[in-house]
């Protein structure tokens, strides 16, 4: 069932997360199985200690009946992360480009796996702050001062999760923009009566 218009306001968070479950991520098995078919595609053959790609709801699950091991993205390593900090505080003039699903993703696998990941509270700790630096950056950029001086929020590189958390800001700006515009009949009244 659909929801009326005045009920629907975007993706909540939970359902980000659901569609970051399609992310594709390797694991190892620790069962032998020849590939299975499922919607999203074809996935195997599981045979350990050979590591094979899933997507990450198959991995979670694999992951919660103790049936593989997931192993961790390449940027969700404490190094990796550390640089990607250190990044995104010098970049003052945007925002760096991170895993589409970031944050979703790496508070899934923290939840449900930490004793696959390396360091798992350092690695909570570096992606909170991580998030904490760009969403200070979003504040600033949508300060009032910034604004009148011509700077502007500068977009690129956000993820749909920050983007989904700035929506109804944006929206009830926009509100407001329209509102506070002339109406076109106003505009050209108003131009005629000049001449």
């Amino acid at each position: 069932m659909a929801l009326p218009k005045h009920l629907q306001h975007g993706l909540t968070p939970d359902e980000l997360t659901f569609l970051a479950e399609e992310e594709v991520i390797s694991i190892v098995p620790s069962f032998s199985m020849t590939k299975i078919r499922v919607l999203s595609g074809v996935y195997g053959p599981f045979v350990p200690p050979s590591s094979t790609s899933v997507p990450l709801w198959m991995a979670l699950s694999l992951k919660r009946k103790r049936k593989c091991r997931i192993v961790a993205p390449e940027w969700l390593q404490v190094e990796r992360l550390q640089a990607l900090l250190k990044e995104e505080k010098e970049n003052q003039d945007g925002f760096n480009k991170l895993p589409r699903r970031f944050i979703e993703t790496g508070k899934v696998l923290l939840d449900v796996a930490p004793d696959d990941l390396h360091l798992p509270a350092q690695l909570r700790s570096l992606l909170k702050d991580l998030r904490e630096v760009r969403q200070a950056k979003i504040r600033l950029g949508l300060q009032s001062e910034g604004v009148m001086q011509g700077s502007y929020l500068q977009m690129n590189g956000l993820t749909p999760l920050e983007l989904m958390e700035l929506k109804p800001f944006l929206v009830k700006a926009m509100g407001v923009l329209q509102t506070l515009e002339p109406r076109k009949e106003e505009r050209d009244g108003y131009g005629a009566s000049q001449t």
